[in-house]
């Protein structure tokens, strides 16, 4: 007999309860959103250019990805760090480094990286969201990702920057949401639905 032979059957493991619901804002995780065609030049400045690609669309929201390229390159990962992380406390003036993203849907509607996010996972918001959904790059280029809650109404979608910075302005490109909503019928599910 060994040693492990002597020794009593471990307890058994406590059930995991069931998961929370997602909240309805989330981006969902089970299925293929529909894909905008489009891209778009959203600004260029003194050294950097923003460009608009990726719009997925789903049932609840869409996704966009936001391509910073620099004319020389980031070594150190500043531009990264001060143009996508928010450093400042609410009341406090924000960084010329900061980069400023903001999308207004045609009932006058708008969402920012400024903030602005729901404090929990259980407060439905009112208004539109974007949130920060992934990304990265190094040396002259960044891909950075949004998750826009909910869909536009119909009307022009206005995709909206601001980087002090690098001589960008105030500026703005837009899209018939239209072309987002329809990409949002064409969602393919991932998993068949649980019983």
């Amino acid at each position: 007999m060994s040693f492990f032979d002597s020794l009593p059957p471990p307890e058994p493991d406590e059930p995991e309860p069931p998961a929370p619901p997602r909240p309805a804002w989330d981006k969902p995780e089970d299925m293929f959103g529909g894909v905008v065609p489009d891209t778009f030049l959203l600004a260029r400045g003194a050294g950097a250019a923003l460009g608009l690609s990726g719009i997925v669309a789903y049932p609840n929201g869409f996704s966009f990805t936001v391509t910073v390229v620099m004319s020389r390159e980031d070594r150190h990962g500043g531009v990264f760090h001060h143009a996508f992380h928010r450093d400042t406390f609410a009341g406090e003036p924000l960084s010329a480094d900061f980069l400023r993203l903001g999308v207004q849907f045609a009932d006058g509607s708008a969402a920012t990286n400024l903030g602005g996010h729901p404090r929990s996972r259980t407060d439905e918001p009112t208004g539109p969201l974007l949130m920060h959904d992934g990304g990265g790059g190094g040396g002259r280029r960044y891909d950075m990702t949004y998750w826009i809650w909910p869909l536009p109404p119909p009307g022009p979608v206005a995709f909206i920057c601001e980087w002090p910075a690098h001589g960008i302005p105030d500026s703005r490109a837009e899209l018939d949401a239209q072309q987002i909503l329809d990409a949002a019928t064409r969602t393919i599910p991932l998993l068949p639905e649980s019983d």
